[in-house]
């Protein structure tokens, strides 16, 4: 088929151009002009009418991705700041007026942290950032957590709308948020810009040694399409791995012969395309000798045109999400996950590739006080490693090197050369198997709060492990930076003593009871409290929706999914997520369709809905941990048709509700009984998991050179063929010191016992 696309900048406005378009037969290179209705068949006509009309991702930016532009706020330019010394720091924010510990908003006036309004997805708080505005009229504030070196999110409750602050920077330093300003140099260069004689930028891509380029299958480039190397990195990690190479490439004349009649649109085309393009060979081929004397002679350096440039791929991969869509740097690690995701929503059949990286980690929690646990699953693809700072091999010189440091930037020389931090990989695992501190720990054998610890261990080894190194962090001013340190990873692994065990005898489980709830005299604050309870009685597992959502899922969605699933893990939930996603109401949010009913096309499939119309017994029983009785419940409920909102208000208006028959009630639970049955019947379905011995070797590792995932360069290292290999964006050599000591992401393959 004729390739339409182009690598030339066709949206310069300082070029005149006119397009032509021809059909070309092959062998005979025969061309006709295109349009031309009189020679060609009609399904000739319609295939290249198709081609020309297609919009290619070299041509365009998909303007789905672009949102209605923000304009300045009139406040911005004259706002007042009060110089009351207040100081923000980067994290354990809470509300002044509340506990609550999200949806906080800094007013950039006077530096209160105060929650914003109440939203039916549990996101937001009891709006009083709002109240703080009608008391005092300071009208700009910034939402803590979406500050970047790029900008925030700025609300004007004058203005009523998110707004653009030009000075946000300015705004921002004013409480000590240093996040996009840095101190330059009288060289005009930041201090973060100056590389040390021993960056890692020349270590991670060997810089100064002669690299042997390689060529054929399997050792093919990709081209950087501007901050895309997070994206190449990980795709020829991922691609170099025996399932993916037979899902997709294996799998090539029968996923291009299925294709929808949009293939750009398809996952599982552009994942073979991609794939045959990388492991083919054809785009990798050695210069020709006669080449490579012609360019001696004429003393100039032609570049081969080898490697693949994977911009319909990224264009729709990235398609719909904030950042991937973008042309920033991304953290490779998102990328992976995001990519896992579309992997399991595109499986085929009982083929699922994603499936030799899915593990099982038990949650071992403790009350410190009664002594007593509880055991829970979740589903997890990495293995999160924290960095030991504490365990530095190298202290002395490290300290030695910070005084040097600061005595060269204060008499503004060069830096010393630099000193690394040796960290033991032993540390690193070992402060992965220690217990850590539960926030707002709640024991229920005490029915108080109370000091908590987690454990994590496996509860099954996956085939392929991958291996985070926790690099990036905040410091104190808000500036993100990554932990420039050597941890010297083992060439064989074995976490075989990290094997989940399970209740131990004489443990004793803490009891399944949920705090209590505590309802308020006054009917506004009632009102809230109600709310709020409803979302907690829901019982939602968050560490299910947070893996969901790391999936690219809309967060509303990933809260439904696990709420109708019985809170019976991520795995699950996903499968319920897939079952329902082309629904119209799929992203709204849970409370919303709860308040005015159960969503009937998400709720009848788990048996939701009361036979008869009787109220579903999920609100019956939200409406029963508050507090009231049962027949009470479900009166309320009959009365508002099933609106849970009302149905509560309905109480209070109603302190003396009609009796009801005993046989009504009893006819009621019985439907209630069958709906529960039903409930339990559904969602069985077990995570794949190929466990087995958590012995491994190590195969690959993905570098990252700069001081923060949102700037910086990626390359990856594959063992192939007995040797080590770096692939560098398009560049593919065989690698003579390969760094395994820096690097950010690793991947390891199960040794057969």
């Amino acid at each position: 088929f004729p390739d339409l696309e182009t690598n030339g900048d066709l949206s310069s406005d300082d070029f005149e151009y006119e397009d032509e378009a021809k059909l070309v037969i092959f062998p005979d290179h025969y061309e006709i002009s295109l349009p031309n209705i009189e020679e060609l068949p009609a399904l000739v006509t319609i295939a290249c009418d198709a081609l020309l009309s297609a919009k290619s991702p070299y041509r365009k930016q998909d303007p789905d991705s672009w949102e209605e532009e923000l304009q300045a706020s009139k406040h911005a330019k004259t706002l007042v700041q009060l110089d009351n010394g207040v100081r923000i720091p980067p994290s354990g924010w809470k509300c002044s007026k509340c506990d609550l510990r999200e949806n906080l908003w800094l007013n950039l006036t006077d530096g209160s942290v105060l929650c914003g309004k109440w939203f039916f997805d549990g996101s937001g708080g009891n709006g009083h950032a709002l109240e703080h505005y009608k008391e005092m009229g300071y009208p700009l504030a910034v939402k803590l957590g979406t500050i970047t070196p790029d900008g925030a999110d700025v609300y004007s409750f004058d203005e009523e709308e998110p707004v653009l602050d030009p000075h946000i920077a300015k705004h921002l330093a004013h409480f000590g948020i240093d996040m996009l300003q840095m101190p330059v140099t009288e060289n005009g260069l930041r201090d973060n810009d100056i590389k040390p004689r021993v960056s890692e930028w020349e270590v991670i891509q060997e810089a100064g040694v002669k690299l042997k380029p390689m060529y054929g299958p399997g050792y093919t480039g990709m081209k950087n399409l501007g901050n895309s190397c997070y994206l190449n990195a990980v795709m020829q990690t991922i691609f170099s791995i025996p399932e993916f190479q037979r899902a997709y490439v294996g799998n090539l004349p029968r996923i291009f012969d299925y294709s929808p009649l949009d293939p750009t649109q398809d996952f599982n085309t552009q994942m073979a395309k991609l794939g045959h393009g990388l492991l083919s060979g054809q785009y990798s081929k050695p210069p020709m000798k006669s080449e490579l004397i012609e360019q001696v002679m004429k003393e100039e350096h032609k570049p081969q045109q080898n490697g693949i440039s994977p911009r319909m791929f990224k264009a729709f991969i990235s398609k719909g999400h904030p950042e991937f869509s973008s042309n920033r740097q991304q953290d490779a690690q998102e990328f992976f996950l995001h990519l896992m995701n579309l992997v399991e929503r595109n499986a085929v059949g009982s083929e699922n590739p994603s499936d030799v990286f899915r593990f099982l980690v038990e949650e071992r929690t403790q009350c410190c006080q009664s002594r007593k646990v509880r055991y829970t699953e979740r589903v997890d693809y990495i293995m999160q490693l924290p960095v030991a700072m504490e365990a530095a091999t190298n202290k002395d010189e490290l300290i030695a090197y910070e005084l040097k440091r600061r005595e060269a930037e204060a008499a503004r020389r060069a830096p010393p050369e630099l000193v690394r931090a040796k960290i033991p990989f032993s540390a690193c695992l070992q402060a992965f198997s220690e217990p850590n501190n539960v926030d707002d720990f709640w024991s229920s054998a005490l029915q108080a709060k109370s000091a908590g610890v987690k454990t994590s261990r496996f509860a099954s080894f996956p085939e392929y492990l991958v291996v985070q190194i926790k690099k990036f962090t905040f410091g104190l001013d808000w500036v993100p930076k990554k932990l420039d340190v050597s941890v010297e990873m083992p060439d064989i692994l074995d976490i075989n003593h990290l094997r989940a065990r399970g209740l131990q005898p004489g443990e004793e489980e803490l009891p399944d009871v949920a705090p209590p709830i505590i309802i308020p005299d006054d009917p506004k604050v009632r009102l809230f409290y109600f709310k709020a309870s409803f979302l907690a009685a829901l019982d939602i597992d968050e560490s299910a929706v947070m893996q969901l959502a790391e999936m690219g899922f809309p967060l509303e969605a990933c809260r439904k999914a696990v709420y109708y699933t019985g809170n019976m893990g991520a795995e699950v939930a996903f499968n319920w997520i897939i079952a329902h996603m082309e629904e119209p109401d799929f992203a709204e949010p849970l409370a919303i369709s709860a308040f005015g009913g159960v969503d009937s096309t998400a709720a009848a499939g788990l048996g939701a809905v009361g036979l008869d119309n009787q109220p579903p017994e999920e609100m019956v029983a939200i409406i029963i941990s508050m507090g009231f009785q049962r027949n009470v419940a479900i009166q309320a409920l009959k009365a508002t048709n099933n609106n849970l909102e009302r149905a509560v208000e309905w109480i209070f208006s109603h302190p003396e509700p009609e009796e009801e028959s005993e046989s009504a009630l009893d006819a009621m639970d019985m439907e209630n009984n069958v709906n529960a049955n039903i409930l339990a019947a559904t969602g069985s379905e077990e995570p794949r998991i190929k466990d087995g011995p958590g012995r491994y070797e190590l195969f690959g590792f993905i570098s990252h050179m700069g001081t923060s995932t949102m700037s910086g360069h990626y390359v990856c290292h594959l063992k192939k063929e007995g040797r080590w290999v770096i692939y560098n964006d398009l560049r593919v050599c065989a690698s003579e010191r390969p760094p395994k000591d820096l690097g950010y992401i690793y991947f390891y393959h199960r040794i057969p016992s």
